[in-house]
């Protein structure tokens, strides 16, 4: 017996689930972190020269290249090792120091992607960060390091993984235009879960930018469905009042719905990638396993206090566009209802002055049959004497006795003529 034939997709879509392995990392290291976007249409790039980009930065430090095709990438770039991810609408590049020199978030570590290289990127920068991997602490010295760091009103610090390691970071942008976070981890901690602390980190400062994405999206559209939501509720006064006519406030109206469905349609991929991006960030937050830190704010209480209402701003802007975007669609129903019932009263008027002209139609016609009737019978009644006349006087009738005796009977016989020619008509 043959055996079964595998789907054309079992093998890639089975190791699409190994492809994005997590780094090993040792403490004392560092990583650092570059996400790029196409400013516009970036899930429609050519992700061709994503790849080119790569290659580049590889053939600089002679490393082999990728695989045609290929959404990742890890390995060896000089004595860094760097990993490469391809996303939906961004890619990744993520150097790994093995150990720390100089001060601590040194802007100079950037310097390992070259400027004139950084230069021919096929995008933006999204986010970019430098996090500080250190041998774990004493509390009071990880509170003085951070402290140090970080801007304290932003500042979060959590212990993760059941206190695998302790976690920091303000989210905000350094004068060198970077992130930064810090990762103290403890000795037994092993170099895999390291690599996935690292790891977890760039994906929730990575979905939260792009995230953010959506909120200036929402602040955007703001103002001009503001405008819309006026002219809405103004055409839809005017329904009540009957200020303008159906027709005309039908065709605004119609304008307004058109307008709103395309503003829905051109930022429906927008929110819905942020309620992803959203959803990806809660999650890693989520599988750190977040406890507090000396009474610090963790992570988690971070987003829920400056995250948290940014998403719900998004929500509520998408939801008002699709309320009326609805409200306009239904406004239009009723409205042509309207338009329609007031043109089956004109239709009916219409057809009311129709029967009432056909009717005079009718009267006119028969006074046209009567008045004709008297006009035939006139000249065939003298066509009647002249041709009976010579007859008469041989008989001694006159012509005046002649006249009254054929007058009605030549008027009978032309009525009865006209009469069968109407009916063969109709």
């Amino acid at each position: 017996m043959p055996p079964i034939e595998d789907h054309p997709l079992r093998y890639a879509l089975a190791n699409e689930l190994h492809a994005r392995p997590f780094p090993t990392l040792l403490a004392p290291c560092e990583a650092i972190y570059l996400a790029i976007k196409r400013s516009e249409k970036a899930a429609d790039r050519d992700r061709n020269a994503d790849r080119a980009h790569l290659t580049e930065l590889l053939d600089r430090y002679g490393a082999a290249h990728p695989q045609p095709g290929a959404t990742h990438w890890f390995g060896d770039v000089g004595k860094f090792k760097l990993k490469w991810e391809q996303h939906t609408e961004f890619v990744t590049y993520t150097l790994f120091m093995p150990s720390m020199e100089g001060r601590a978030f040194d802007p100079v570590s950037f310097e390992i992607f070259p400027n004139d290289w950084l230069a021919t990127a096929p995008g933006v920068r999204i986010t970019s960060a430098l996090i500080r991997v250190e041998a774990d602490s004493s509390k009071e010295e990880i509170s003085k390091l951070v402290d140090d760091w970080f801007v304290p009103e932003s500042l979060a610090v959590s212990t993760v993984l059941d206190g695998a390691a302790t976690i920091a970071g303000d989210f905000r942008i350094d004068a060198a235009g970077h992130m930064r976070l810090a990762v103290f981890v403890k000795a037994e901690t092993g170099q895999r879960r390291i690599g996935r602390i690292v790891q977890r980190l760039c994906e929730i400062e990575t979905y939260k930018s792009m995230s953010m994405l959506g909120l200036a999206r929402a602040r955007e559209l703001q103002p001009r469905m503001g405008v819309l939501d006026g002219t809405l509720s103004g055409l839809m006064s005017a329904m009540t009042q009957g200020g303008t006519g159906a027709e005309d406030t039908l065709r605004e109206l119609l304008e307004t719905s058109a307008e709103l469905e395309n503003l829905l349609a051109e930022s429906s991929f927008r929110f819905g990638a942020t309620r992803a991006y959203e959803a990806i960030v809660n999650q890693r937050i989520e599988v750190l396993r977040e406890t507090r830190f000396e009474g610090r704010q963790s992570f988690a209480d971070f987003m829920m206090r400056r995250f948290d209402p940014a998403m719900r701003t998004v929500k509520a802007t998408e939801r008002r566009l699709q309320t009326m975007a609805q409200r306009a669609i239904r406004a239009g129903d009723l409205l042509r209802t309207r338009v329609d019932v007031e043109r089956s009263a004109q239709n009916q008027k219409l057809l009311e002055s129709m029967d009432q002209r056909a009717d005079l139609q009718l009267r006119l016609q028969k006074t046209v049959e009567g008045l004709s009737v008297v006009a035939i019978s006139y000249y065939a009644v003298n066509l009647v004497l002249y041709m009976a006349q010579p007859a008469a006087y041989a008989f001694g009738v006159s012509k005046l006795l002649l006249a009254a005796v054929t007058t009605p009977v030549v008027v009978l016989i032309v009525w009865w003529m006209v009469h069968k020619i109407r009916e063969k008509m109709e």
